[in-house]
């Protein structure tokens, strides 16, 4: 963990050509690594963790909203999950954003639910320690899988994330759910890492969501807007935490732990991510205004736990 001091669509992309040279280059390299190795023969991968889950990552998950875990992937968990996101980056399907403001200018990728079209994100998704992961952190039996999504920032993209909580933009309430943001490249503060305020998902705030080119869709205007908590780190009153990561590293967080992240400085290195949302316990449906639809939702009961196989499906479950 670092001590934290200073941190120095509207359109569907359909080109591969709107990619920097950079990053295609990087992709194909990571092709070709992933081709070279199964023809290997080695592409096995690890079903289960590879070593519990402690008992000062539970804690620090309770007391902080997040958590580093590293060392639960192997290797072709991680060569298949690049593959996987270069693939969709190929087909062009995803959203870019493209965005200049007072805080710099930069290009987003992201793309969701891709483990609907794609058997790789599935498998990733049910079959990996991912589920797990997420359950033991929150101390749960069983969790269902809520959707997964991938954040590509190009190189040289000085436009930070703007602070914020997940919880805002989903049709949910409750404390049980989880994010496992999977590092597929190596990721540094100066290359664009998440930054979090320890504990700040007891703080009882609920800010308002913020995309990064402003989306009203998801604007609550009741809500009150997250401060640039950049021009606070200085300040002693808050915790700041940020991780150097190596791809298979994960950090799992809390839905209303509060962050953000600087711009990618890197001249050649994009900081590529990918996400999966697990839920359970006391998650309930609260399918309010300017949040995210949900294909398939609309029997679900708000109030009620969602636990519909079909919208939700259950992603692990303990053995008895």
């Amino acid at each position: 963990m670092l001590a934290l001091n200073r941190v120095s669509t509207k359109h569907m992309f359909t080109m591969w050509t709107l990619l920097p040279v950079a990053l295609i280059q990087q992709l194909a390299e990571i092709k070709i690594g992933v081709l070279r190795r199964n023809r290997q023969g080695s592409n096995q991968v690890n079903r289960d963790i590879l070593h519990p889950i402690s008992d000062e990552d539970r804690a620090a998950y309770e007391r902080d909203g997040v958590v580093c875990i590293r060392g639960q992937f192997d290797a072709e968990w991680i060569d298949n999950m690049r593959a996987a996101c270069e693939r969709d980056m190929v087909a062009a399907q995803g959203r870019v954003r493209d965005v200049t403001d007072e805080d710099g200018s930069g290009r987003f990728y992201s793309k969701v639910f891709m483990w609907r079209d794609d058997p790789a994100f599935r498998d990733y998704i049910f079959d990996s320690p991912c589920a797990r992961i997420a359950a033991d952190l929150m101390g749960l039996d069983e969790v269902r899988f809520f959707y997964d999504q991938l954040f590509i920032k190009t190189p040289g993209s000085s436009a930070p994330t703007h602070w914020h909580q997940d919880l805002p933009f989903w049709p949910f309430r409750g404390n049980h759910i989880a994010s496992v943001w999977l590092a597929l490249t190596p990721v540094t503060q100066d290359s664009s890492g998440v930054v979090y305020i320890a504990g700040s998902h007891k703080w009882g705030k609920f800010y308002r969501a913020a995309t990064p080119d402003g989306d009203n869709r998801f604007s609550d205007m009741s809500l009150e807007l997250c401060p640039n908590f950049h021009n606070e780190f200085d300040n002693p009153d808050y915790n700041f935490l940020s991780w150097d990561m190596e791809p298979g590293d994960v950090l799992v967080h809390h839905p209303l732990t509060v962050h953000g992240a600087g711009g990618n400085n890197s001249d050649s290195q994009g900081r590529i991510g990918l996400s999966c949302r697990y839920m359970g316990g006391d998650a309930v449906w609260d399918p309010r205004n300017h949040v995210m639809v949900i294909e398939g939702s609309e029997q679900l009961v708000a109030g009620k736990f969602p636990g519909d196989d079909k919208v939700f499906p259950l992603a692990w479950k303990r053995a008895a």
